[in-house]
């Protein structure tokens, strides 16, 4: 079961596996999805970098740069076109931006979480 949970491709976390999860199967733990998880991760099958998706070689340029969940655990992946479109609006509609375009956005190390 927590395997066909992460095929489907929508979780970026462990706590959105267990969440899915345990809908199917209120008796599943944390401690049985971090488990699943490490060993497909030990595995090489899934990594926590391409966030819980299976392993795949080929780098897809469209590929998600920037993972979104809300509180209401809604998840959205933003492709890296996705993400400037929503920072720009985002940037004009609160009087940052004009006619301007993001050239170059950079994160300081203790503000990502």
């Amino acid at each position: 079961m927590l395997l066909d949970i992460i095929l489907e491709g929508d979780c970026s976390c462990c706590k959105e596996i267990y969440y899915k999860a345990v809908k199917k199967d209120s008796e599943i733990g944390t401690a049985t999805v971090y488990r699943m998880v490490n060993t497909l991760e030990e595995m090489g099958v899934i990594s926590r970098k391409n966030m819980y998706r299976v392993s795949d070689s080929r780098e897809d340029e469209e590929s998600s740069v920037c993972t979104v969940e809300l509180n209401d655990d809604t998840v959205f992946r933003l492709s890296r076109d996705k993400w400037n479109q929503v920072l720009e609006e985002g940037l004009r509609s609160c009087g940052y931006l004009s006619d301007q375009t993001v050239k170059n956005i950079q994160i300081a190390e203790s503000e990502r979480k």
